[in-house]
């Protein structure tokens, strides 16, 4: 218990940020519109920058971050399966509806980068930053792939053209082509990068409390408890499992308990929105899912991570 509490206190610097934010947006003149721009800066702009100098900064040693990375993609994948199979679950199936579905499964296992980011930072250093920005490396053309897939099966849109459209994809892709390729970001751009980085994270925790709401939550709440309880309960205990298959040691596993229990992206509203689906009930989602974060990072890091 005095662990979670302490996890809990670590926490508050970020997610003071993003109530910042949210007060910001609420009760000042910066209100919604202004905040809309400021994601379209950080999540074309600043978060792309960002990713791709964590990822080129050190060189990635294969053979030290290997069971990471099978790690994180396993209990990535086991929580895409089980956000998949909500529809097909005896009992359940039928009260989800399958549009809902399809805007919404991506809440359960997409994650916050700003915030996992920051805390791996906080709490590990630069070693904990870099084996982060590898976890997100790898993840994020997966997740961004699993999280279009539903909606352009849905909606008719063309796969190929919205997964080339997405930033993040593109930045991690050439982050781990440069790194691997032995490329690093010219010695006198490097301050100007690590600027844009810190920035990223900053505006897009602000940008994530801005974009709070939950009044759109009255609607499937079967679909809401089932996407926020693969999110916040299934996956850090996966990641648990999988640390104990894979051996991890203390700071991967911290590293890999972090990047499970982080809240879903606060892009995820922007996406679904962009692909004709319910963008206010994914918002709501977002924000629950948000407000649900310092539990599971407390669960993960002072439940899970002394069993390990």
């Amino acid at each position: 218990m005095l662990r979670a509490v302490i996890y809990a206190h670590i926490l508050f610097p970020d997610f003071s940020l993003i109530l910042l934010g949210y007060l910001v947006c609420r009760f000042t003149a910066l209100d919604r519109p202004v905040w809309q721009a400021v994601e379209g800066v950080v999540y074309y702009l600043l978060f792309p920058v960002l990713l791709f100098q964590s990822i080129v900064k050190s060189p990635i040693e294969l053979g030290t971050t290997s069971s990471l990375m099978a790690a994180g993609l396993l209990s990535g994948l086991s929580g895409i399966a089980l956000a998949y199979a909500l529809p097909h679950v005896p009992g359940l199936g039928r009260r989800i509806g399958v549009r809902a579905h399809a805007g919404a499964a991506q809440v359960a296992f997409r994650f916050n980068s700003f915030v996992g980011l920051a805390m791996a930072e906080r709490l590990a250093g630069a070693p904990g930053l870099q084996l982060m920005a590898v976890l997100i490396g790898i993840s994020v053309p997966l997740y961004n792939i699993a999280a279009v897939w539903p909606m352009a099966r849905q909606g008719q849109h063309h796969f190929a053209r919205e997964l080339l459209r997405n930033p993040l994809i593109l930045a991690t892709t050439a982050g781990l082509a440069a790194n691997l390729a032995g490329l690093q970001i010219p010695e006198v751009l490097a301050p100007s990068a690590a600027r844009i980085g810190a920035a990223a994270i900053a505006l897009g925790l602000m940008a994530a409390g801005a974009g709070l709401q939950l009044g759109s939550l009255r609607q499937d709440k079967a679909l809401t408890v089932s996407v926020l309880s693969i999110r916040h309960l299934l996956l850090p205990l996966l990641a648990w499992l999988a640390s104990r298959w894979f051996g991890l040691d203390a700071l991967q596993t911290t590293v890999l308990l972090i990047f499970s229990a982080l809240p879903t992206s606060s892009t995820c509203y922007v996406l679904a929105a962009r692909m004709g689906f319910d963008g206010p009930y994914v918002a709501g989602l977002v924000t629950l899912s948000t407000l649900l974060g310092p539990a599971s990072l407390a669960l993960a890091l002072g439940v899970l991570g002394p069993l390990s």
